[in-house]
């Protein structure tokens, strides 16, 4: 096909279908057409407030990242694809001259072209140039669904896998159970985890993560009128560790914190509940500035990581993972809509839900013309 229907994000709360031209590509590039995308939370956060952080939105983008498809094009210099293949695209290009590129870094390159990420346009069009050794070929048993959602279970694995090292018979708390704190439990998991600790203030999803991954589950309090912020957390720190029998050392200890919320709340109460030496991954983006407890840090000597996207290796283990039967990405696909239905699926994934009350953790968009149900 000729044309080339892309869903832009034009304003704050105002999207567009329009034509854009078909990408050309370079001798190392492919032209993938894209068949099934995911609705990201950096996704809807570009819709609801036009920025994130220091990347603003400033002109007209197409918007998603989490996808998947098949060649269309390859490059006179690509060997490794062909046209017909099907592949789960990692949607970041970096210089692969910098620094942070010739150290093994490349997802903290400063010149990242990452899709749907301000002034870079994103997958959900019909068409989108990436190097090629960016997409990867999808096992005859893994779906075009599957693919889409190799892109969050990446972020899963750079943050359990590279960042913590995480090792059979460990233990682990999640903090957060939306789409990538799910996929942390589910990395875990298939690592051999002993332990998985699911905490959300959402029951239905407190339910679901204890039907998919998790060992045990704990619903917060609510917090006291007048109460702070670092209060409470050690209240529901202690509060946390009577209910589960969560102790410091030993064998009831916590190896790993995962906080995919975000929350400030969450963030200190995963200091207060982690092991001593132990270790704490931040993979959810809450407010720039927040209160921790240093001193707590300082004393249990634990190891505290920033996490961002994914690098070397990340896509390669969760296409591993997920072709290998370790875990089952099927369940967390709760809703799918048809490419003209995109409006749609941004309100259901902003609300959570969608209008029949069913809950939602992650919906996919088909890509133009590709019917809701194809594989």
């Amino acid at each position: 096909m000729s044309d080339n229907p892309s869903f832009i994000l034009q304003a704050v709360e105002k999207v567009t279908f329009e034509e854009r031209p078909i990408p050309e590509i370079g001798d190392d590039e492919v032209l993938v057409e894209v068949k099934k995308t995911g609705i990201c939370g950096s996704d809807v956060h570009y819709l609801v407030h036009g920025r994130i952080g220091d990347f603003i939105v400033d002109n007209p983008m197409v918007l998603g990242h989490e996808s998947s498809g098949v060649i269309n094009k390859v490059g006179s210099k690509v060997k490794s694809l062909k046209k017909g293949d099907r592949v789960a695209m990692e949607p970041g290009a970096s210089c692969r001259s910098c620094e942070d590129c010739k150290r093994g870094k490349y997802h903290l390159c400063e010149e990242m072209k990452f899709a749907a990420t301000p002034p870079y346009d994103g997958t959900l069009a019909r068409y989108y140039r990436l190097p090629a050794d960016l997409c990867y070929a999808l096992p005859d048993n893994m779906t075009l669904e599957d693919g889409a959602m190799m892109e969050p279970l990446s972020v899963a694995v750079h943050s359990v896998s590279t960042l913590a090292d995480f090792k059979p018979n460990q233990s682990i708390a999640v903090f957060g159970c939306g789409p990538v704190g799910i996929l942390c439990m589910a990395v875990a998991k298939a690592f051999g985890a002993r332990r998985i600790v699911a905490v959300d203030i959402v029951q239905s999803r407190l339910d679901f993560a204890k039907s998919y991954a998790a060992t045990d589950v704990y619903l917060p309090p609510a917090p006291e009128p007048g109460e702070s912020k670092m209060v409470y957390s050690k209240r529901n720190a202690a509060l946390m560790k009577e209910k589960l029998g969560i102790t410091e050392r030993g064998a009831k200890s916590i190896d790993l914190v995962i906080d995919a919320s975000g929350a400030e709340v969450s963030i200190q109460t995963g200091f207060c509940i982690g092991k001593t030496g132990g270790t704490f991954v931040q993979v959810g983006m809450g407010a720039s500035d927040i209160q921790i407890p240093v001193s707590m840090l300082m004393a249990k000597e634990m190891t505290y990581k920033g996490s961002f996207r994914y690098g070397p290796g990340d896509y390669k283990l969760a296409i591993a993972l997920a072709a290998q039967g370790k875990l089952d990405l099927k369940p967390l696909v709760t809703h799918r809509f048809p490419f003209k239905d995109a409006v749609a699926a941004f309100q259901a994934t902003r609300n959570g839900k969608t209008g029949d009350g069913k809950m939602l953790i992650k919906a996919i968009i088909s890509g133009p013309d590709v019917p809701v149900d194809a594989v």
